[in-house]
């Protein structure tokens, strides 16, 4: 028995690199598993169901449960059937893994406005079109008095928690889900849903290209510290009954190392009693400013 037996989960993106071995993991602990991918380039370009069959027909080979579905989840009704997909074949949804996502790297002065919507509508609109439809389905149960014991996990990303040099669109997006995942996780709650983030570390077809020497896969059989299967045992755990009672976090996870990553906060300050007036704000922004502890420095910066 694994630990998500019987449990029925949705994986975006599932036809290659952390998204099939999230599939794959999740079957391995029982689960039956909705694999959907559109089969689109890197840039997200074309369409083919092949990735995400392979992924189905591996799962069905080691004798678990999968179906393929290949709608777009950034498109409202595409969406909509992803989830229903779920219900229809396995009766019931109870984890969604949002991890669907391409790039289109630009620095801001460069960036077209075609490139900014495109990657902010597969990942943020991604993320929140999904999230809607199985919310709804929850709440639905939770009123008809079913038990529910959801899970959402949302893929942002180093770039989202700190930014990243020729990533605006992709980081922006990213960030964007770290503040959704926190809201969801406290709308949510009351109708027995857990909703959390990863922010990964891995050698997909994103990463290859942007940082070749450091995602090789190492040739003397030592630890593959970038293999994507890396990522997902963290989430298997967040989909299984297990993480009940964690919610709202993001956690960052490379190679062997997992941490929780820790946001925005509210910081040092200063109080006039009055309003203040512009000339005499400089030494007290400077103090607020050594009083706080330093960002942490934007990825290529």
């Amino acid at each position: 028995m694994g630990i998500c037996e019987g449990r029925v989960v949705i994986v975006t993106g599932a036809g290659g690199g952390i998204g099939r071995e999230h599939a794959l993991a999740f079957a391995r602990e029982g689960a039956h598993v909705v694999v959907n991918d559109i089969g689109a380039s890197r840039q997200g370009d074309g369409r083919s169901p092949g990735p995400a069959q392979q992924v189905v027909d591996e799962i069905i080979a080691m004798g678990g449960k999968a179906v393929i579905n290949s709608d777009d989840v950034a498109d409202w009704e595409g969406a909509g059937r992803l989830v229903q997909t779920a219900i229809d074949t396995f009766g019931r949804l109870d984890v969604l893994v949002n991890n669907a996502g391409f790039l289109r790297d630009r620095m801001l002065v460069s960036l077209s406005e075609d490139e900014w919507d495109a990657v902010i509508r597969v990942h943020l609109k991604g993320h929140f079109a999904t999230m809607r439809h199985a919310g709804v389905y929850w709440r639905a149960q939770a009123k008809a008095g079913n038990p529910v014991d959801g899970r959402v996990i949302n893929t942002s990303s180093g770039a989202g928690l700190m930014g990243s040099v020729g990533q605006g669109n992709y980081a922006s997006a990213k960030g964007g889900i770290l503040t959704l995942t926190q809201i969801a996780a406290v709308e949510f709650g009351r109708y027995g849903v857990t909703v959390n983030a990863i922010a990964p570390a891995a050698r997909t077809r994103m990463t290859e290209e942007a940082m070749p020497d450091m995602v090789a896969a190492p040739t003397d059989g030592s630890f593959d510290f970038y293999d994507p299967a890396n990522v997902s045992p963290l989430v298997v755990w967040l989909g299984s009954a297990e993480s009940k009672d964690i919610t709202g976090r993001c956690f960052e996870i490379e190679g062997d190392k997992v941490s929780v990553a820790i946001g925005w906060q509210h910081g040092p300050e200063a109080k006039a009693g009055r309003r203040w007036e512009p000339s005499e704000l400089g030494p007290v922004v400077a103090k607020l400013v050594d009083e706080a502890p330093a960002p942490t420095p934007v990825y290529g910066a």
